[in-house]
């Protein structure tokens, strides 16, 4: 049987309070990495070969980077995908040359109407 391990998987530095309560997975998604998330990790970093057909397709499906239509590549991307780096968006201008260049045209159109 595919992506079959005696190991739980936790990622308890990411998810100190487990997969289930973290609110990033569905139920079947949290249980799908628990029962073969070990599996899913050996097969990314290299450190385990394929063992059947499905391991393989998984293995190749994350080396193009499409998930398709196999559940556990989409479960492992959007894993990968919650413990990424976060973007943030800032809602803040920085001052540039050109409002400084506005500031000063109108200071010195002031000053020649004196």
């Amino acid at each position: 049987m595919s992506f079959e391990s005696d190991k739980r998987f936790n990622d308890f530095k990411h998810f100190p309070r487990g997969l289930r309560r973290s609110g990033e997975f569905t139920v079947a998604e949290a249980d799908s990495l628990e029962k073969n998330g070990t599996v899913m990790l050996a097969l990314y970093q290299g450190v385990q070969a394929p063992r059947d057909e499905a391991e393989a397709a998984f293995v190749a499906q994350i080396q193009t980077g499409e998930a398709g239509t196999n559940p556990h590549a989409k479960v492992w991307f959007k894993y990968l995908k919650v413990i990424g780096p976060k973007r943030v968006h800032r809602l803040c201008t920085v001052a540039g040359s050109a409002e400084e260049t506005s500031f000063e045209a109108s200071s010195s159109s002031d000053e020649s109407l004196d």
